[in-house]
């Protein structure tokens, strides 16, 4: 793969960590485990693939051609969104949920967002290398800041969940993943559908509400830090 292609698929998300671990003002978390993180992130591109590739034959969905607006729903909600957010997921409450470093809500945000940056950097590999310098600067402002902003709607909540009470844990930390999959359920389906042309264009106010609620719950989160009081 071209060097400056690579750089082009990774500078984005590399970017986008930094960011988050500058935002993370009161006790940072171990390098190594956000590594393993971004790592494992990455690797979580494998099986969501493969899902993909099932689901689209199930589905009849042609990622290159003409889809109706109930196969792209289905395609952009139920396989693609749900499929690539739970895997993120799994990764964050079985990896990075039981680390002792993990002491505090916010530490929810990095986690997930880590895992969520891994899973866009070696996607973005995939398409930039397919789609040149076009797709990476698009995917630059588009599809790599919705996969940071899904991974902060999620660990908001599964960050709430590892400090409150058994009985609602699971609950709470199951709205994270069902928010990630939602608003990137809704940013692909209008995005693979092409039925109407003003459908398409919701895309950036999609863009916007999921930038805006990942920017307060990161706001909140570090307001409310015990390590800030």
């Amino acid at each position: 793969m071209n060097l400056m292609y690579l750089y082009l698929a990774l500078a984005p998300a590399l970017a986008l960590a930094l960011y988050v671990y500058w935002r993370d003002k009161y006790e940072k978390e171990p390098i190594g485990v956000l590594v393993v993180c971004f790592v494992m992130g990455s690797l979580c591109c494998l099986p969501a693939g493969f899902f993909n590739v099932i689901g689209a034959e199930v589905l009849g969905f042609d990622f290159d051609g003409k889809n109706g607006l109930a196969v792209s729903f289905f395609m952009a909600f139920c396989v693609v969104g749900l499929g690539e957010e739970l895997c993120k997921y799994i990764v964050l409450v079985l990896y990075a949920l039981r680390k002792p470093s993990f002491n505090e809500p916010f530490d929810g945000i990095v986690y997930a967002v880590m895992i969520s940056l891994g899973f866009a950097a070696l996607e973005n590999v995939f398409y930039v290398q397919d789609g040149g310098v076009g797709v990476a600067l698009a995917r630059m402002f588009t599809a790599v800041p919705m996969h940071a902003a899904c991974g902060v709607l999620m660990g908001y909540q599964v960050g709430l969940a590892k400090f409150m009470n058994e009985s609602v844990r699971t609950n709470i930390s199951l709205k994270g993943l069902f928010l990630a999959a939602f608003f990137h359920g809704a940013y692909d389906f209008v995005l693979f559908q092409n039925s109407s042309v003003l459908l398409t264009f919701l895309v950036f106010p999609i863009m916007i509400w999921t930038l805006v609620l990942s920017r307060k719950a990161m706001r909140l989160h570090s307001k409310n830090s015990p390590f800030g009081k």
